[in-house]
């Protein structure tokens, strides 16, 4: 691992707004740009109470003004949603307004429940257009010859960072047939993670944009002065997720000491299992848990993320994260 990042949804605590959420963000940016983190990427989500990254072009920009030398970009913007060429002319603008600072990961699922998605589309196309629409917004954001018809102002010439964010072999496949960095969702769908890796590294073809695979793993991580203390505080994270799995989603929930009482105990193993890439607790045990996943994933870079209620204990376990990371990284 030579870098390590950030990855935040501006959550929206319980007792607080979405203006809450988004201050929280750009306050949460700062210290991670002062930690050391490399990059901090944003999500986008619609329709989820708890998630105030929808208009995810929109905060990058604010956490870029915030900030000064972090990366920050998107993890990512689901391109279903959206004509390349807008993406294109959004983050051609970002990289025009902060050169050399912002990245563009793409996602292939909507990000949200089917009614909204229909919202968001005006129209459900039936085939898959995912991989031409990645290959038609990398030409956008590439040369284009002045006499093209069409060409994304800004946006052509910036050459903007693609990658390719997945949890399955699709993504997998398509980053390694177009030469792109590969970042995978493994800190809440980790089931086909070695497989995927090893689907990338092994099928992987240089291009313009690498010369060999580069992955990006992400993991969860809720960090304190004590193991229980960040149990407790990972609670928070815990309900919100069950809640969104069984149909409630809400605002990020205050923690709790008893999870057992508040999830169904079959409803915790879901959870657990998909939120098992992480590094929860003290120093030393992150030291450790962190440790155990790069030794065997071997990830070129880690992005970690993690909500916690609480703005300032959210900073801290990040800031707790990136001293523990800072030892792990190689050269």
């Amino acid at each position: 691992m030579r870098n390590f990042s950030l990855l935040d949804l501006s959550p929206v605590p319980e007792g607080g707004t979405t203006r809450d959420a988004l201050s929280n963000t750009v306050d949460l940016a700062r210290a991670a740009e002062a930690a050391g983190y490399h990059r901090f990427w944003l999500a986008e989500h619609h329709n989820i109470p708890g998630i105030a990254s929808a208009a995810t072009a929109v905060v990058i920009g604010q956490v870029a003004q915030a900030t000064s030398t972090i990366r920050v970009g998107a993890g990512g913007i689901m391109l279903p949603n959206h004509a390349p060429l807008v993406v294109a002319e959004q983050f051609g603008t970002l990289a025009t307004l902060f050169p050399g600072r912002i990245d563009l990961g793409l996602g292939r699922a909507p990000g949200t429940d089917m009614a909204t998605a229909r919202a968001l589309r005006r129209h459900m196309a039936p085939e898959d257009s995912f991989p031409q629409d990645v290959q038609e917004l990398i030409g956008y954001l590439g040369e284009v010859p002045e006499d093209a018809r069409v060409r994304a102002v800004p946006g052509a010439g910036t050459h903007v960072p693609v990658w390719i964010l997945g949890s399955s072999l699709f993504g997998a496949q398509l980053a390694a047939y177009l030469g792109l960095p590969y970042a995978f969702a493994s800190h809440f769908a980790p089931a086909m993670l070695e497989e995927a890796l090893h689907v990338y590294r092994s099928s992987f073809q240089p291009s313009e944009h690498l010369d060999r695979p580069h992955v990006m793993l992400a993991a969860g991580v809720c960090a304190a002065d004590s193991d229980a203390e960040a149990e407790f505080l990972r609670s928070s994270q815990m309900l919100a997720f069950a809640r969104l799995r069984t149909g409630r989603p809400g605002k990020l929930p205050r923690p709790v000491r008893d999870l057992g009482a508040e999830i169904p105990a079959p409803v915790l193993a879901q959870v657990q299992q998909a939120l098992s890439v992480s590094a929860v607790g003290a120093p030393a045990t992150l030291r450790e848990r962190f440790g155990a996943i790069l030794d065997r994933y071997r990830p070129d870079e880690l992005m970690v993320t993690g909500a916690v209620h609480d703005p300032a204990a959210r900073i801290r376990s990040f800031e707790i994260a990136a001293e523990v990371l800072t030892g792990l990284r190689t050269s």
